[in-house]
């Protein structure tokens, strides 16, 4: 098995969509999903052993460049979703592509994604490659899982 054919992780939470989070006619609205898909980043993340704590524990931060959901319909008070999380590029920054999904009927609801790059927390410089600790971690995270 080469490297590129490695897979790649992916993980799904499932959350409420709560009463605080819909507007008069039991919608959620739309600013709340980048929170949605924030727990299922970090869900990610964790798999790997690089979340946040640990990116800056490396000596990089990874801010968020570049974001973009498109909205199919609509998420509703109490309703079940299945945010799923997956790491679609790292070798120069972190792609994240998500799809929200009722969580019973599994109808999409939204798609997005996140871009990520490596800023080093010593220079505030952004790195043009994914740092070795993260590239390590990816490699265990694979090598545990082929």
């Amino acid at each position: 098995m080469t490297p590129d054919d490695r897979p790649l992780p992916r993980a799904e939470v499932e959350l409420e969509i709560p009463f605080h989070d819909v507007d008069m006619m039991q919608v959620a609205w739309h600013g709340h999903y980048v929170r949605y898909l924030e727990v299922a980043r970090c869900q990610l993340l964790d798999a790997i052993d690089y979340n946040y704590p640990q990116m800056g524990e490396s000596g990089f931060a990874w801010p968020v460049i570049d974001l973009r959901l498109r909205y199919a319909a609509p998420a509703l008070f109490a309703q079940r979703i299945a945010i799923e999380a997956r790491l679609s590029e790292w070798e120069h920054r972190l792609k994240v592509d998500y799809t929200i999904r009722d969580a019973d009927t599994r109808k999409r609801l939204t798609r997005a994604w996140s871009i990520q790059v490596a800023v080093g927390l010593d220079d505030g410089e952004m790195r043009l490659a994914s740092p070795p600790a993260f590239v390590e971690r990816l490699v265990a995270w694979q090598e545990a899982n082929t």
